[in-house]
């Protein structure tokens, strides 16, 4: 009979071998990821109900349902037996009912749920899906925004077609501005107005009116008589289109008046608790490439206006007033991390919680959403780079969260992952501090070479940061050493920061990408013949011009870029957003300028064999561009491919099928030109 301690050691030894015996992370893992997205805290800080996301293997799509867990972490369950899309849960003043919005046959539809009992009741029959639920202070009525249709013009009288004859469909006409949106396709022509509707159920009432839109978020004032909006009623609205006003919508006549007035987008009114103050966000326009937005706060007739958040050189998102009306919780991004913070009445700044984020599952992007209970409880979305967002509870004055769900245990904990390390480097141009992440393939050998990937992040107004990032880690499966920096024009660095591409883009983030290479390689981690580079739409930009610029990479994968910014500026469904504030004036009024900065011109300098892959139903960086490059490889004859990607727009990884498309195509190339062989 074996000793006990040799039992012991076996079993020690055994365990061992099977943890480094996990597989790393794969493609299909990524239909078996969870996170946790929108978690509504009750307001006595007893319940969370969150919104439980995975994805369908069959239905090749992101699905949701609504969960609820006791603060305490017991009692987690799903909140109905419904199998639907469920989403916007929002709590009662009391907290005894939940109203939320679920598919149907029929399209969307509000739900309510009563939490004595459970039981779940539809109490609209809308005509059209219903966004930016609020809440009535007594409880009695609901508010939403909702499109309102409207006739598209019709230029000719056309013959009536004979009985039977199958004539080709009617022509789309449109004389909007903004027609079309990537994700959506063409706009239906209407408006969004504001409704109200009894708690109880009943027909929805429209109270706000005009050809404008109305748009959320909503709140309603401390004796229910007014709701708040922001929006742009100008007479020049549709070419305005940077400028929006917080609007006092008043509930029994529908009469609007502006209670702001300035040049610049104002959005997300919020009243206090104690119905004296609105807090809301934005910022005089400047018209440049980058302004942090602004926290403000007014008394409720839009008198006394002052800026609370001027210390602060962040961006200020999700406002939430305290109990008390002495301040608000708001999120803000700092060096690629996303917070929480709390800032009162005059300014003064506390950061409560880090790690927000976790809901942009392809690539490491800010996202996630927090709520607040009355006894100040903060339910959030918390990630790490090992993890999606999971359920935390940060309770009032406590310094650390408490993690209510592990929802990838069954998955992760039996992967070994690539390690992600925080690295910062001087930036040649000027010294700046640029920071980056450096992600390192399972089971890293310091020993050994490995090939080194750049990964160029999109915006470029925004921000990569230390999050979780099913490509990232696919790609150090694969065996890559992967890099990700925030070079310079990148968010959460300030508001002079990430200005710096104003009228220069792309400009100087070329040498700070360049320059952390170059670090790497000095670090040990990269090699001069082992380089690779790709990243998607402005990150395609990036690649395309980095290629343009030298001829350092083995080799590229250029996804969605924008190569002309000339055609570029004038098909894109955002068109109109570029006058002005990418590159002086327009194309025709700039021509010399767009061209300077469009990496088509530098097309004849490249020499590095390129994949271009494209959405092709991408209406952002339309699939005109992508074929701007390839034409031009062929034409070159530099070793070059096209991969379009059916029914994909700009947000190719929407479907998890494609994520793996893109992932899989991109590899495939590299191992062409000798990246790693080893298959995820």
């Amino acid at each position: 009979m074996y000793p006990k301690y040799f039992l012991t050691l076996f079993c020690l030894f055994f365990l061992s071998n099977a943890t480094a015996q996990n597989p790393h992370f794969s493609y299909l893992d990524v239909f078996d990821l969870q996170y946790v997205s929108d978690p509504q805290i009750s307001p006595d800080g007893a319940h969370i109900v969150y919104r439980r996301m995975g994805f369908d293997v069959m239905k090749d799509a992101a699905v949701g349902n609504l969960w609820m867990v006791r603060t305490d972490g017991t009692q987690h369950q799903k909140m109905t037996d419904r199998e639907v899309s469920e989403f916007s849960p929002r709590w009662s003043p009391d907290g005894k009912r939940l109203a939320f919005v679920s598919s149907t046959e029929e399209g969307a539809e509000i739900y309510m749920y009563w939490t004595a009992t459970g039981k779940v009741a539809k109490i609209t029959q809308l005509p059209f899906s219903p966004g930016s639920i609020c809440w009535s202070p007594t409880g009695e009525e609901l508010a939403f925004t909702m499109k309102v249709a409207q006739s598209a013009p019709v230029l000719a009288k056309m013959p009536k077609k004979p009985k039977g004859a199958k004539w080709a469909d009617a022509p789309r006409i449109t004389d909007r501005l903004y027609h079309e949106a990537d994700g959506r396709g063409y706009l239906k022509p209407g408006f969004q107005h504001i409704f109200t509707i009894p708690a109880i159920g009943g027909a929805p009432r429209q109270i706000s009116s005009g050809d404008y839109n109305h748009n959320g978020p909503l709140s309603w004032s401390a004796d229910a008589k007014k709701i708040y909006c922001s929006g742009n009623r100008a007479a020049e609205w549709e070419y305005d289109f940077r400028n929006s006003e917080i609007y006092e919508v008043t509930v029994g006549t529908g009469s609007i008046k502006a209670l702001t007035d300035r040049n610049g987008p104002d959005t997300a009114p919020l009243v206090s608790p104690n119905g004296k103050h609105i807090a809301y966000i934005g910022f005089e326009d400047k018209v440049q490439a980058y302004q942090t937005r602004k926290l403000q706060v007014m008394n409720v007739d839009g008198s006394d206006k002052k800026t609370v958040s001027n210390a602060l050189d962040r961006s200020i998102s999700n406002v939430v007033w305290d109990a008390k009306s002495t301040g608000m919780y708001f999120v803000y991004d700092d060096k690629g991390n996303s917070k929480i913070g709390h800032i009162s009445l005059n300014g003064k700044v506390r950061t409560l919680a880090g790690d927000l984020g976790g809901t942009s599952i392809g690539r490491p992007y800010a996202g996630g959403s927090f709520s607040v209970a009355k006894n100040g409880h903060i339910a959030y979305t918390r990630t790490r780079p090992d993890h999606p967002s999971e359920l935390a509870l940060l309770k009032a004055k406590a310094e650390r969260p408490q993690m209510l769900t592990d929802l990838n245990k069954a998955l992760l904990d039996y992967r070994t992952m690539g390690e992600v390390k925080e690295v910062w480097y001087t930036s040649s141009v000027d010294q700046r501090d640029i920071q980056a992440w450096v992600v390192f393939p399972p089971n890293y050998d310091a020993t050994k070479k490995y090939p080194f990937l750049v990964e160029n992040h999109g915006g470029p107004i925004l921000n990569y940061g230390d999050r979780f990032s099913a490509e990232m880690q696919l790609y150090a499966a694969a065996g890559y050493i992967v890099f990700y920096p925030n070079p310079r024009g990148s968010t959460s660095y300030g508001e002079e920061f990430g200005n710096l591409l104003y009228n220069n883009y792309p400009g100087e983030d070329y040498n700070d990408v360049m320059d952390g290479v170059d670090h790497c390689i000095a670090k040990g981690w990269a090699q001069e013949d082992q380089l690779f580079v790709t990243g998607g739409s402005a990150g395609g930009i990036m690649t395309a011009w980095m290629i343009g610029k030298n001829d350092r990479f083995e080799a590229a994968v250029v996804a969605k870029p924008v190569m002309n910014w000339i055609s570029k500026t004038l098909v894109a469904d955002n068109y109109f957003g570029y006058a002005n504030s990418r590159y002086p004036g327009q194309p025709w009024e700039n021509f010399e300028g767009y061209w300077k900065f469009s990496p088509l011109s530098l097309v004849g300098n490249i020499e590095t064999p390129a994949m271009v892959l494209v959405g092709m139903n991408d209406l952002r960086t339309p699939p005109s561009e992508a074929k701007q490059l390839y034409h031009a490889l062929k034409l070159r004859k530099i070793p070059t491919v096209l991969v379009e990607i059916p029914g994909a727009s700009h947000g190719i990884a929407n479907r998890p099928s494609n994520l793996i498309t893109k992932i899989a195509h991109t590899l495939a190339w590299f191992e062409t030109y000798g990246g790693a062989t080893l298959a995820p």
